[in-house]
């Protein structure tokens, strides 16, 4: 009965489903946005659309979201 409860209780600290991994990344993207904003306006050499901007790459995962926002803004031929 001991073992049971011993083994009970290492249970794994990881999300459950896929829903609920999806919704710790945000958290997380969110996080590490704010953070990556407020260092940069601590900094005053950079405008608040460049912090704006610095927090934007951040959550969308640096550079893989530059390639995309480039495809984004150039029109269909």
């Amino acid at each position: 009965m001991a073992a049971v409860v011993v083994l009970a209780g290492i249970a794994p600290a990881y999300a459950q489903t896929q829903g609920m991994e999806r919704r710790d990344d945000r958290r997380d993207n969110r996080a590490a946005g704010r953070a990556a904003k407020q260092a940069c306006k601590a900094g005053d050499e950079k405008t608040r659309a460049e912090c704006r901007q610095v927090k934007r790459t951040t959550k969308h995962g640096g550079a893989e979201a530059a390639p995309n926002a480039a495809a984004a803004t150039k029109p269909a031929q």
